[in-house]
């Protein structure tokens, strides 16, 4: 297995991992934006082939102002970390994870943080074994304004 960033010629594949993790989001068009330098939640982004040349995960970082539980001000983010089913606890997620350290640390990062939906469980345990602890649990809210006439 090998974790290299991503090039042009991965966006099908990556828009292909991206859709199974994010089903309703627009993967094409955004992947054409990151490599047009428009997408700015996502820094970085790197692709795990597995020894048959297929991409069978991604990581993609950015860099944040603030994150829960931290304190430094300036935090490498795992904006998205995904391996398919069937790659999986074979160390692949480990491996992008170690990649995103390193990336955080170069760019002058001490710490690193992540995030995932409440009823997670899954992803909640792939971040603890990989080193995170849980540092808060919220609840988001929405509500529209009528617009004022």
């Amino acid at each position: 297995m090998v974790i290299r960033p991503v090039v042009e010629s991965d966006a099908a594949q990556w828009a292909r991992l991206r859709r199974l993790l994010w089903p309703s989001e627009d993967h094409a068009r955004e992947v054409a934006r990151f490599f047009a330098g428009e997408l700015p939640t996502v820094a970085a982004a790197v692709l795990a082939i597995d020894e048959y040349g297929h991409a069978v995960g991604f990581a993609e970082m950015s860099i944040r102002p603030y994150c829960e539980g931290c304190y430094s001000g300036r935090v490498a983010y795992l904006e998205g970390w995904f391996v398919e089913a069937h790659a999986r606890q074979r160390g692949i997620g480990a491996a992008l994870v170690a990649t995103v350290e390193e990336w955080g640390r170069a760019q002058g990062c001490t710490e690193m943080g992540s995030d995932t939906e409440l009823g997670n469980k899954g992803s909640a345990a792939a971040h603890a074994a990989v080193g995170f602890e849980e540092v808060e649990r919220i609840v988001c809210f929405r509500k529209s304004l009528t617009p004022v006439t």
